[in-house]
């Protein structure tokens, strides 16, 4: 079990009450790791991989209606079409028709499937072949059976579309994460945010909890709240957290510790789930499910899916979050690419509304601390050598506060690997029960066993509110 960073890229294990040390290289990631994890075509060891897993795609209220128009969606690379069908049901085509290739984009929604514009074959959600006016009347429907359009399955719940991209004849258990699972009226809008980089240096910004003392946190205790975002962060120690960390069968989680002014522990407790969700605890009561999901080996989307275990939402709640990024201007006109979708006015084209005059008397950073803009502003400029936004992380120089990531790095290392040679995935693919955990903040007194203590706040507990002993912002 990985307890601690301990030394420069030093990775501290406990094994059989014996501690050892990997050496320094054993912490960094390869150039053939780092693109092992990375890239998620189809074909791909990651890619392959993430393809097994349910997979949220976009929110309800894209499609507020049956036989409204289809909509283009990119998930891991690939290209398609989704529509709800004439009796409600979601469906999701690969983009080009089956006949010559043709748009589905362009088709008509109607009468129970998805008719394309160019010749009038029709499929409906199950990619099975409706019709094929083009040929004569009298072997239409012979020729229909032997024609199916690649459809990924759906499911819809609590305001959000999954999509299955996976070769499985049957797909996966339904993820059993809290929010899939609570009452409608306990879950809020989604929250979403398109960023410009590779989906693992946008997750590894989220468990990554020493950048809060620095690009989240205001310069001085008594700072007032900017004009724009939130207040910023406080460390009331001043000194950075201590990280320890465990692998799960899951993923991972860990405690971000700080020492608070009566001398209690502060623990910030953070998960990753298998294949890129993240929980992060904001200290409110309420959960919130974080997935990274790869657009293409460029783009990801941020969806924050948030819900409170025992309180409904009022209305004006559950739309509150959706418009999280209202203040900041809200989101760019949409073109036909889906990479479009949910891109923030403020962006790199405009270094994300960075405010110099907030930089110089209120916030460390002067970037909106507004959903993930100034985290962006970080993941998103990184690059390799061919300008790519996939960095070689093979040049960094890493330290005990990167123990989180090393472990999850390490984890998906072996888990893409493992999939590849031998076709055995994460255990909860099929163990969906394992997604059934929380973030949790939670005060302790000093040098106690926080792992003992925090058992039950790191389990999603039906009737109880997440751990919340010590907000985000203090």
């Amino acid at each position: 079990m990985i307890i601690a960073l301990n030394g420069r890229n030093h990775v501290k294990h406990k094994n059989e009450n014996k501690f050892h040390y990997l050496r320094d290289e054993a912490a960094m990631l390869s150039r053939e790791n780092n693109e092992l994890i990375c890239r998620v075509g189809r074909g791909t060891p990651m890619g392959d991989l993430m393809r097994q897993y349910w997979i949220p795609a976009l929110p309800s209220s894209e499609f507020p209606r049956p036989d409204g128009p289809p909509k283009r969606m990119m998930l891991l690379g690939e290209k398609m079409v989704m529509f709800r069908d004439s009796s409600g049901r979601m469906g999701a085509l690969e983009e080009y028709c089956p006949h010559r290739g043709a748009s589905l984009y362009f088709g008509r929604n109607e009468e129970g499937g998805l008719r394309c514009a160019y010749h009038g074959w029709k499929f409906d959600t199950s990619g099975k072949c409706l019709d094929t006016p083009t040929e004569q009347p009298e072997r239409r429907d012979q020729f229909c059976s032997k024609i199916k359009a690649r459809a990924y399955p759906c499911h819809e719940v609590n305001r959000m579309i999954w999509v299955y991209l996976g070769d499985r004849p049957e797909p996966p258990p339904f993820p059993e994460f809290e929010v899939n699972l609570l009452p409608e009226a306990h879950v809020a809008e989604p929250s979403i945010m398109m960023e410009e980089a590779n989906w693992l240096q946008n997750l590894e910004g989220d468990i990554d909890s020493a950048h809060l003392d620095w690009v989240h946190r205001r310069l001085h205790e008594d700072s007032p709240k900017p004009e724009k975002g939130i207040r910023g962060f406080w460390n009331p120690a001043g000194r950075p957290p201590i990280l320890d960390v465990a692998p799960t069968e899951y993923g991972a989680f860990y405690s971000a510790k700080r020492i608070l002014p009566d001398g209690n522990e502060w623990h910030r407790i953070n998960q990753f789930i298998f294949p890129f969700h993240t929980m992060v605890t904001i200290g409110d009561g309420t959960i919130n499910l974080r997935s990274h999901v790869p657009v293409d080996d460029h783009h990801s989307m941020l969806i924050s899916h948030a819900a409170h275990p025992v309180q409904a939402f009022s209305n004006e709640m559950i739309a509150k979050y959706a418009k999280t990024f209202d203040e900041v201007g809200g989101f760019i006109e949409r073109t036909n690419d889906p990479r479009s979708y949910f891109m923030t006015k403020f962006n790199k084209t405009n270094d994300y509304g960075r405010d110099l005059r907030v930089q110089e008397e209120t916030m460390f950073c002067g970037i909106p601390f507004s959903g993930n803009l100034q985290d962006r502003a970080m993941t998103e400029l990184m690059t390799n050598d061919a300008g790519e936004p996939i960095y070689d992380r093979t040049k960094e120089h890493l330290s005990t506060s990167d123990a989180m990531i090393v472990t999850v790095r390490r984890q998906l290392v072996n888990a893409a690997t493992k999939f590849r040679d031998s076709g055995q995935a994460p255990a909860n693919l099929d163990d969906v029960a394992l997604d059934r955990v929380r973030s949790a903040s939670v005060r302790t007194p000093p040098n106690s066993d926080w792992k003992e203590l925090t058992k039950s706040a790191r389990q999603a507990l039906p009737g109880t509110a997440a751990a919340a002993d010590v907000p985000l912002v203090i």
